[in-house]
Formats: C-alpha cells, sequence, structure tokens
C-alpha cells in the first residue's frame, strides 16, 4: 500500500501530497500544472487538530489514513498529547486535595 497520497486539483490548481514518515503525518504544497513539476514544497507536520478536521469531515486523507494506519493509531494522533498530559496533571493534582 502506498505511503504517500498526491491530490491534485482537475484544474490545473495545485494540490497537496501527504505521506506518513517516521511514525508522522506529512503535507505539502505541490506546484500547479504552470509552474511546472521541479518546484515542489516543503513537508511539514500537520497537527492533531489537522488531522481532527480530517477524522471529522471523513476526508479522502482519514481514509487513507484509517486504511494505513488503523483508526486506533489514527485516532491517537489526533490528540494533541502535551493537553493530555496537562489534562492527567490537573486530575492528580485535584485528587491529591481534598475539596
Amino acid at each position: 500500500m502506498p505511503m504517500s497520497l498526491r491530490l491534485e486539483a482537475a484544474d490545473g490548481c495545485a494540490g497537496e501530497e501527504y505521506r506518513i514518515y517516521d511514525g508522522d503525518v506529512e503535507v505539502r504544497n505541490l506546484p500547479s500544472r504552470h509552474e511546472g513539476a521541479g518546484r515542489n514544497g516543503a513537508w511539514h507536520r500537520l497537527t492533531p487538530g489537522q488531522l481532527s478536521t480530517h477524522v471529522q469531515r471523513n476526508t479522502v486523507v482519514a481514509q487513507w489514513l484509517q486504511r494505513r494506519l488503523g483508526w486506533q493509531r489514527l485516532l491517537q494522533k489526533c490528540v494533541d498529547l502535551e493537553s493530555a498530559n496537562d489534562a492527567t496533571l490537573a486530575e492528580s493534582a485535584q485528587d491529591r486535595y481534598p475539596a
């Protein structure tokens, strides 16, 4: 199964290419047909929020990622680990102090 997904616009406008690289989901902009094939953009990692939006909208990207990663791993990537860790710390701090 391919490790990248290329989405091109039918009207010649720029598209996007997604890939799974070193455990992260990355995206880059593709040039339009008028810009030439050698001018691909730089890769950048999708944030948990961006991944969540794809999942909520059931986009082609979300469907491709679900097949590549499975639902559990995809949903884990949608969770912002720093926010989850902060929430866990806040909950444990509340547990230490009586109400």
